[in-house]
């Protein structure tokens, strides 16, 4: 089933929710906890800019903690990170925290694949992603997913290619959000495109998969040309998921729009 379930953003709601702020941040709100994935925050990185509007402030309000999958320009993004505070608790990828303490970052704590830190009510655990996450003249790292696990549980997959062990994580996810293209023409390897994606749903076999990593940031010269298709990788996926996973509900939430779990 496919809910196109946009809503305008409202900080502080008691509900548990899901907020896509466009390519890998997402705003996830379980047990009244908020923490906050891969932050970029501003009109571009890079040689990439922004297609959708930015980010609302006041979604960003009362944040708990701050989950980074890898190193790359696109998910660990600095400016952003200054701009939500030195003093924001970051979960890191093994490898990244005393480079993001060198920057002035306090409060950091390193996870590997199967360990576990407390953020209020919920559990964080690290999991396995497949993705080369190394950045040149950055943090030697691992690149990890995060389930989040209180009352309800969330896979956020961060970027990374299928691979079989997804079918493993362990709690169940109810919810996965899953990365379903990349910024440019090509997917290079690490990554899934919508088809990869739904296999991933079919291996997981969530209650509710929600494309991200999507509609959010083209390179320069090809905003003219590609603009118009970037909504087409979440309707593939779930043309794919209906096909491959029918039990597994799709929801396609647009930059800045939510869903309420």
């Amino acid at each position: 089933m496919v809910d196109g379930a946009g809503t305008a953003c409202q900080a502080g709601t008691a509900a548990d929710r899901i907020v896509f702020l466009g390519h890998a941040t997402v705003l996830i709100e379980v047990n009244g906890v908020r923490l906050l994935t891969d932050p970029l925050l501003r009109r571009g990185v890079a040689h990439l800019r922004r297609q959708v509007p930015q980010v609302d402030k006041e979604t960003l309000a009362a944040l708990d903690a701050v989950l980074i999958s890898h190193s790359h320009h696109d998910h660990l993004d600095l400016a952003s990170l200054r701009m939500l505070g030195h003093h924001m608790p970051l979960i890191v990828p093994a490898g990244a925290g005393a480079w993001l303490e060198h920057r002035g970052f306090t409060t950091v704590a390193e996870l590997g694949v199967g360990d576990a830190v407390k953020v209020g009510a919920l559990a964080v655990i690290a999991v396995e992603a497949r993705h080369d996450g190394r950045r040149p003249g950055g943090p030697r790292a691992e690149t990890l997913g995060y389930l989040v696990s209180g009352r309800r549980t969330v896979y956020f997959a961060g970027d990374t290619e299928l691979f079989s062990e997804m079918a493993d994580l362990s709690p169940s996810p109810d919810v996965a959000l899953l990365p379903v293209a990349g910024w440019g023409p090509k997917l290079g390897p690490g990554h899934m495109g919508p088809l990869d994606a739904a296999r991933a749903a079919d291996l997981i076999q969530p209650r509710l998969a929600i494309p991200m990593h999507w509609g959010t940031l083209l390179p320069i010269g090809l905003v003219r040309r590609s603009r118009a298709r970037l909504g087409d990788p979440p309707r593939l996926f779930a043309e794919h998921v209906a096909r491959l996973a029918p039990s597994v509900e799709v929801r396609i939430v647009p930059p800045g729009g939510e869903t309420v779990l």
